[in-house]
């Protein structure tokens, strides 16, 4: 019974784990994205531009 209870244990801890991961990434991604947002629009509206002249 010990033994089953540690495997649940480790599975929670790993998709805890695995959460917080995600969560910082994504997280870090926004910061990057409010911070240089609009300049990669920019940069995206001028290359579409170019393919319409």
């Amino acid at each position: 019974m010990k033994m089953q209870q540690t495997w649940r244990a480790n599975a929670w801890f790993k998709a805890s784990a695995a959460a917080f991961l995600a969560a910082a990434l994504i997280g870090v991604t926004f910061a990057m994205w409010a911070e240089h947002g609009a300049g990669i629009f920019f940069a995206m509206a001028q290359s579409g531009l170019s393919w319409c002249f």
